[in-house]
């Protein structure tokens, strides 16, 4: 049987393992365009988070590192930084879009709502490392660069060019990227 998408064990068949998970101690690999690593820890991670309404997440930041606009469907984060500085923010839905920033040192808490696009930036000059924890086991992710210019067909390039007020050969450039 399924709830909320995940398997549920016979309960005479979970053991402690189902509510457990080991590696948040690892940084993750930075290596990449954007510069961080989210490392998840949610629903499919550990089993026993299945209908808790709780997950979370490691984020590693090399320096100017950025975890990219995108926003949770289903839920709110909460971040604390452990190292480093960070530059977060969120914006406000249509059709005000106010954008709401921060830095953040070590040991600085912000919310990010249900929804609306966030971000971070390591403004610091070494590595960065936040927890974020998110109200629900699965919150799902939309990075908004991805989606936009990376979808699989691609959105036609006038589209994008007219929401963007720009060329089509500027756009063509930027999904050649994605």
């Amino acid at each position: 049987m399924k709830v909320n998408g995940g398997v549920c064990k016979d309960p005479k068949a979970v053991t402690a393992d189902d509510f457990f998970f080991n590696g948040l101690n690892k940084v993750g690999n930075t290596s990449n365009p954007v510069g961080s690593r989210v490392s998840a820890v949610n629903v499919v991670q550990i089993p026993g988070l299945n209908t808790l309404g709780i997950s979370l997440a490691r984020v590693d930041y090399a320096p100017r590192g950025i975890n990219p606009p995108h926003t949770h469907p289903r839920a709110t984060e909460i971040l604390t930084v452990l190292e480093g500085t960070l530059l977060v923010g969120f914006v406000t839905s249509n059709t005000e879009n106010r954008l709401f920033t921060k830095v953040l040192q070590k040991g600085d808490v912000f919310v990010f709502p249900i929804g609306l696009i966030h971000f971070q930036q390591n403004i610091g000059h070494g590595h960065a490392v936040a927890i974020a924890a998110l109200s629900s086991q699965n919150p799902g992710v939309i990075t908004i660069a991805n989606a936009v210019f990376g979808s699989n067909p691609d959105i036609p390039t006038d589209v994008l060019a007219k929401a963007f007020q720009t060329h089509k050969p500027i756009i063509a450039g930027i999904q050649a990227k994605f």
